[in-house]
């Protein structure tokens, strides 16, 4: 429920004099305020994974939620909790001790009860009922609401409710040291506990919400200005923050924008949200909305894995920044789409939904349109458009009727991405734009008839934007590849009116693309095609391991090295091999299952399983019958019991077969805290040079990530291990065509261990991995992969005044920025190491979890004002620069030889690592005569900068 408040008509009355003098204060008093002012959020629904509000510094939340503060607390941001002091409603646990004499009055309103705050016990059951259990769960901060309701009572000493209230404060303060109090009016106690309380608030400053009417209103001018003659004198005389809450429809983003930014001109701390607190409003930073809803008909394909929707539309999103939901449109349409946390939403149909579904469909898109979200649809409406509709849209979709064959008469430059424009067929149902919204809509494809009609494939439209089949993708005839026809980019950018944003990027880490490679154990038993018949996991030991010491994960199957498993007789030498795999410092430890499942959704049977038999869904262990838990778990725990190095973690679960596990299977590894990878399949190259091949991070299914591996493994390459045997050298291929023309993708190695069963298949690793060798690449290990991917869809943006903050777990470190902001300025920036050119914009280093950063008005790259890093191939801990810059010190903490790039603020600047001075290798190229590199045979270092002082 929102908060309440009371205003007494008779405290109306002001003068204009005096408000003219506070106004002329307040303009002096708001930018030192604001600067030193917390950003503050008020939620309390249960509905919106916290990770939102973590950008601000302070959240209100209703504590009844399960809401842990301890965890929230590690992000950066304070939750506080609300708690009604004079007013408790009969759910609470404790509303049955209270006695009878201390209820003073009810509030119909909120079906609760109000509390005489005059008893010599109450302040003691407050604290002891009301606070002490929250402080136990970790809660430190509390938003004390309902102070003047006390005044809903017929008869009350109005002095004697204020003392009691001010007992009540003292005794938090005496019982809870350190306690943070926010609180909801009580203007006339404020003067008696100012030295005990953090801030104070106020509701309906400029818009309230009337219980009454249910309706969202403008705060009347004489209200207004009494309200501001309290909270000016709070501000001034009492020296304290004050914090606005005002109300807005949650769909209409303007108004709430509009809203805050005229509560902050007084130098009040804004909160604008809607009349239940349970969205994310706006305060005196704008949380950017990250989130795309696609609507998809899950009968075009057996699980989500296998949609268009997923299969193409993701991954660009995800490449622009933004985390994907999906909605089945065999579902209820899902509610509370706003502009608060989605940026729009998207439809990819490949047909018609179900005829018992068409009209929810086009009524809820109809409602979104209405409210202002944009809205993108590829390849078909899903639906007949009615005539009311499509005249909605500005479109006329039924009776049109071309004469003769269609030609394309004009395209937009987004048309002919990959594929060049294909002639309509004669099954095409055209759509021609009509009404007011023509003349402001701009054609993808114009098509004429015979008679010089005009039609539209697609277009960019005032409410977002369409692009009908067979103008989104093609198949080419003969060869099963298919191509993008229309730059997804591009359409999805406009169509959806996504603005410039800094972007978390997984790919890169202080301005290295990161390298990693991961094994999965398929074929640890196998003999090598080589002198002595060696194990094949023998020779990937010896070969790869023990020559390539970079960061690499290795799983196993347990059946097939376990002496329960396949190969009893083989089983001591084989454990003995993934032993002294483990023990290698550079080698992490994964699972690969128990009985390597290749159907891990029985549900969902698709291709082959549709015929086969239980059998043949994992390999052939007699009297198993298949199980999640054993399959995962109990695999884990056999490789912490007779494989891992005492001490030693086994944290992944490597996904086999199909990869695609069920959401029961994701949920069990979450519980036991394993990460999880694989499945996606990326594997565009020169012979298939299309972004169709490019898959998204990963895939959410019931709340649970599958995080995709970057790059698909050799089975690919070498037609499923048919051969050529040497295959995999041509994953070269894809490591440079997700890199340019967009950094899309990690490098990473990943193969089987029977790789290493055939002359061919080593040969091929030994390119592979000479060629990462050769690059300037970030060496890290799967785990911190998979982290960073988690750490994307929980990034939360914010728009902070004139720069950005940005906050997240600490994993993933780079932001990429458009390449109009040109260099951040450095100066003004938090928790900012540095900064590297990249083809789609600038690679922003970060040093945490949390930043704030602006850009600098001119794309050209200023002299730096200090010292900052260039690149690294180590992570970066510990950044200090002292006030004045001149002195600039960090570790940098990585897994092989150091290399890294600076540019000293001045040449006169000392570069030491460990304490020993530090000389440049080599001179940096023309175009960065500023960088000086350098090269350390250490995997860590303590590197300090000392430069003259200013």
């Amino acid at each position: 429920m929102p908060t309440r408040s009371l205003v007494s008509a008779a405290r109306r009355v002001h003068w204009l004099l005096a408000c003219l003098l506070a106004c002329l204060l307040a303009c002096l008093l708001a930018p030192s305020m604001a600067r030193a002012a917390p950003a503050v959020a008020l939620y309390y629904g249960n509905a919106l994974p916290l990770a939102e509000f973590r950008a601000f510094d302070t959240v209100v939340v209703e504590p009844g939620h399960g809401h842990d503060p301890v965890r929230h607390r590690a992000s950066g941001s304070e939750l506080y909790a609300y708690v009604s002091v004079a007013e408790v409603q009969p759910s609470r646990p404790y509303f049955a001790d209270i006695p009878a004499a201390w209820k003073l009055a009810r509030n119909g309103h909120w079906d609760s009860v109000v509390l005489d705050q005059t008893p010599g016990a109450w302040p003691d059951f407050f604290a002891s009922r009301v606070v002490g259990p929250l402080w136990e769960r970790g809660y430190r901060g509390f938003f004390l609401d309902t102070l003047d309701s006390y005044r809903l009572a017929e008869r009350f000493d109005e002095k004697a409710q204020q003392e009691g209230l001010v007992r009540v404060i003292e005794t938090l303060h005496r019982r809870f040291p350190g306690i943070r109090l926010i609180l909801n009016r009580g203007f006339e106690i404020v003067p008696h506990v100012r030295d005990k309380i953090e801030m104070v608030a106020a509701e309906s400053l400029y818009r309230g919400w009337n219980a009454g009417t249910r309706r969202y209103e403008e705060v009347k001018a004489e209200d207004r200005a009494w309200l501001l003659e309290q909270l000016r004198a709070i501000q001034e005389r009492d020296r304290l923050p004050v914090l606005a809450i005002d109300y807005a429809p949650p769909h209409d983003r303007a108004l709430a924008r509009e809203t805050a930014r005229r509560i902050e001109a007084h130098g009040f701390i804004p909160w604008v949200g809607d009349s239940q607190l349970h969205t994310l409003g706006v305060g005196s930073i704008e949380v950017v909305p990250r989130r795309i809803l696609v609507l998809y008909n899950g009968a075009e394909a057996v699980t989500l894995n296998y949609t268009n929707a997923h299969r193409f539309l993701q991954m660009p999103l995800n490449h622009m920044g933004y985390v994907v939901d999906y909605a089945d449109t065999r579902e209820p349409l899902p509610e509370g789409i706003h502009r608060d946390r989605y940026a729009g939403v998207a439809t990819w149909f490949s047909g018609f939904v179900p005829a018992h579904k068409s009209k929810e469909l086009s009524r809820w898109l109809l409602a979104r349109v209405a409210e202002g979200m944009p809205l993108a649809i590829l390849d078909d409406f899903g639906f007949q458009p009615d005539r009311d509709w499509a005249a909605q849209l500005g479109l006329q979709a039924t009776h049109v009727e071309p004469q003769g064959a269609l030609l394309t008469v004009r395209q937009h430059a987004m048309m002919g991405f990959e594929a060049a424009t294909p002639a309509p067929q004669r099954d095409y149902a055209p759509v021609r734009l009509a009404g007011a919204m023509a003349a402001r809509s701009t054609p993808l494809v114009e098509l004429q008839d015979a008679r010089g009609q005009v039609f539209v494939g697609g277009a960019l439209m005032p409410w977002g934007g369409f692009a009908l089949d067979p103008f989104v993708m093609t198949e080419l005839p003969g060869v099963e590849q298919q191509r993008w026809v229309l730059d997804p980019f591009a359409f999805l950018t406009q169509a959806l009116r996504l603005q410039p944003m800094p972007v978390p990027d997984v790919t890169t880490e202080n301005g290295r693309r990161l390298l990693m490679a991961h094994v999965d154990g398929d074929g640890f038993p196998s003999r090598a095609e080589m002198a002595g018949s060696p194990f094949a996991a023998e020779v990937l030991l010896t070969e790869v391991f023990e020559k390539y010491r970079i960061p690499q994960t290795m799983s196993v199957i347990e059946a097939e090295v376990a002496p329960h498993g396949l190969y009893p007789q083989k089983s001591a030498q084989l454990e003995a091999i993934a032993r002294r795999m483990f023990r290698l410092p550079h080698i992490e430890i994964a699972s690969h299952s128990y009985s390597h499942p290749y159907l891990w959704d029985q549900g969902a049977k698709h291709g082959m399983f549709l015929e086969e038999t239980q059998k043949d869904y994992h390999l052939d262990l007699p009297g198993y019958t298949f199980d999640l838990e054993r399959e995962i778990v109990g695999s884990v725990d056999y490789i912490r019991q007779r494989l891992a190095p005492a001490g030693k973690p086994v944290g992944i679960m490597l996904w086999t077969g199909d990869t695609a596990p069920s959401a029961e299977a994701l949920a069990i590894a979450s519980r036991a805290g394993l990460l999880n990878m694989n499945g996606g399949d990326t594997f565009i190259s020169r012979s298939h040079p299309s972004l169709t091949l490019v898959r998204s991070h990963g895939i959410h299914k019931n709340g649970h990530l599958q995080v995709y591996a970057p790059i698909t493994n050799e089975n690919i390459y070498t037609n499923l291990w048919q051969g050529p045997f040497y295959g995999f050298e041509r994953v070269i291929e894809t490591f440079e065509m997700t890199d340019s023309p967009r950094r899309i993708k990690a490098v990473d190695i990943y193969y089987h261990t029977y790789s290493a069963s055939k002359r061919a298949g080593l040969n091929a690793l030994h390119k592979v991995y000479r060629w990462a060798l050769s690059q300037p690449l970030h060496p890290v290990f799967t785990s911190e992969y998979i982290r960073k991917v988690q750490d994307f869809y929980g990034y939360t943006i914010a728009r902070d005044r004139q720069g950005w903050r940005v906050r997240g777990t600490g994993e993933l470190r780079t932001l990429r920025l458009p390449p109009q902001w040109g260099a951040p300025a450095l100066a003004d920036s938090q928790n900012v190491a540095g900064y590297r050119a990249g083809v789609e914009g600038t690679y922003l280093h970060l040093t945490g979890g949390s930043a704030w950063f602006r850009a600098q008005e001119s794309a050209a790259p200023p002299a730096p004002a200090r010292t900052y890093l260039h690149d690294a191939n180590a992570r970066v801990q510990d950044w200090r620069v002292s006030a004045d810059g001149a002195r600039t010190e960090f570790t940098l903490q990585g897994h092989v030889p150091l290399q890294f790039g600076l540019a000293p603020a001045s040449s006169a600047c000392q570069i030491r690592a460990n304490g020993r001075a530090l000389s440049p290798t080599r001179t940096a190229p023309p175009a960065h005569a500023d960088i000086q590199t350098f090269q350390l045979p250490d995997a860590s270092a303590h590197i300090q900068i000392l430069c003259p002082a200013r």
